[in-house]
């Protein structure tokens, strides 16, 4: 009887792609895979970490300590730990946690196949083959697309480049060849996700290639929604605008971090763009993509934020409207520039006090914006039901992240992972209510 691994994955969706990856080499070498079960029974664990900023380490540490115990009391045999944690604290992981059978970092866990398969010829197909067995855990109509690894951009606060290293791009026809492969399995959506999609390209031929790979991407039969993940602000590839517009396959949404908007904090965090320069980025994206939705994170109590530049971020934000905000308060990572050559010297309570106002000006913005979508006809996709309601997305909804759109099963019966037309009948401050108009699309 085959033995059974349960994944836990933390952290970010390239996290994910990562565990799918190993739980695919995993299934081909015998063994019966979980992930993220609710009461892990495998014999075996398998975490793959986080390490990104202070609160992620601690669940990751957290959620190592406590099946650590499990094994412990016998309750599971062996406990692998993979991920970004790892790959950055490796050595004093090692010191503190000896119960864990091994630690594998961000690129190396392909070798925890072969560490459990010693007596018996391994099948480790190499990380380059786009077939590899990928177990998808999201539901089977979407999944996500990881185009790269690393990132080259080096902003003050973050720790990726430490952990990541330079970016690298995937070949381009590897990644088409997987996305075919996919939409033989029934992906209809595709999330492309990178530390930082636009340097796409630039590390293979100086050129980025982001459109390219798009326009490739979006002519692929069967693929219905592409949706772009982590742009950065600085030389954006404006060729990118035109495949939006002229590709109805390629969701009218963009998720790009803009982190801040005075000169002054731009500049220390070493994000190479100006305050014009980020409200003339915002304005063309919305000129040359009528209807965008733009996703954005921005950052409060960073070294050295006077009051004068929050009052500029609340202006920004009030004008901007974006769609999709999210932020969070500067936390410092150590090794960062900003942890080597700044003060953290915002205090706790100001970061949380401007946390709090930025996000109450954001929550009334998203109440205005889904309300305005009241009475329009809107393409949508079923994700799951849930009590009373089918849970479904539009085109500007990432999963698990974004604002959902319920419809009531008493109406009609509906089919998980199909597309239905839906009048938007009612909204709230992040989601929407719908009827269906017509048979699935």
């Amino acid at each position: 009887m085959a033995k059974t691994i349960d994944f836990i994955s933390l952290g970010c969706s390239k996290n994910l792609v990562d565990s799918e990856m190993l739980m695919g080499l995993m299934e081909a070498n015998g063994y019966h895979c979980t992930h993220d079960s609710e009461d892990p029974q495998g014999e075996i664990v398998v975490i793959n970490t986080c390490g990104f900023i202070a609160d992620a380490k601690e669940e990751s540490i957290n959620c190592i300590l406590e099946f650590a115990q499990a094994k412990t009391e016998g309750r599971i045999e062996k406990l692998f730990v993979m991920g970004c944690l790892s790959e950055r604290y490796l050595a004093e992981l090692e010191a503190e946690i000896p119960e864990v059978d091994g630690w594998y970092g961000k690129f190396n866990y392909k070798q925890l196949v072969k560490d459990l398969s010693r007596n018996v010829e391994c099948n480790l197909i190499p990380h380059s083959t786009f077939h590899i067995p990928r177990v998808i855990t999201t539901p089977k109509h979407y999944t996500y697309i990881k185009i790269s690894e690393g990132c080259d951009r080096h902003c003050a606060y973050c720790a990726i480049p430490l952990i990541t290293g330079k970016h690298q791009s995937r070949p381009m026809q590897e990644i088409l060849d997987e996305v075919r492969y996919l939409v033989s399995q029934g992906v209809k959506e595709f999330n492309v996700i990178a530390q930082e999609l636009t340097y796409y390209g630039v590390d293979i031929d100086g050129k980025q290639q982001i459109a390219e790979l798009i326009e490739q991407m979006a002519d692929i039969p069967g693929v219905a929604w592409i949706r772009l993940h982590y742009a950065y602000p600085t030389h954006f590839p404006w060729d990118l605008l035109r495949v939006m517009r002229e590709k109805p396959n390629v969701c009218k949404y963009l998720d790009i971090a803009l982190q801040h908007i005075s000169d002054h904090m731009l500049s220390d965090m070493r994000r190479h763009v100006s305050k014009e320069e980020t409200y003339e980025l915002v304005r063309r994206l919305r000129e040359e993509v009528p209807g965008i939705h733009i996703r954005t994170t921005l950052m409060v109590g960073f070294p050295g934020e006077t009051d004068e530049d929050f009052e500029e971020l609340k202006t920004f934000v009030k004008w901007a409207r974006f769609e999709r905000m999210g932020a969070f308060a500067y936390s410092e990572e150590e090794g960062t520039y900003s942890a080597e050559h700044y003060q953290d010297d915002v205090p706790e309570e100001v970061k949380q006090a401007r946390l709090d106002k930025l996000m109450r000006i954001q929550q009334n913005i998203s109440a205005e914006l889904e309300a305005e979508k009241v009475g329009q006809i809107l393409k949508v996709i079923i994700d799951r039901q849930e009590g009373a309601y089918y849970i479904a997305r539009t085109e500007f909804c990432s999963p698990e992240v974004d604002p959902e759109v319920l419809i009531p099963v008493a109406e009609r019966q509906l089919k998980i992972g199909e597309f239905y037309d839906v009048k938007i009948t009612d909204s709230e401050e992040f989601d929407l209510y719908a009827t269906t108009i017509i048979e699935p699309l």
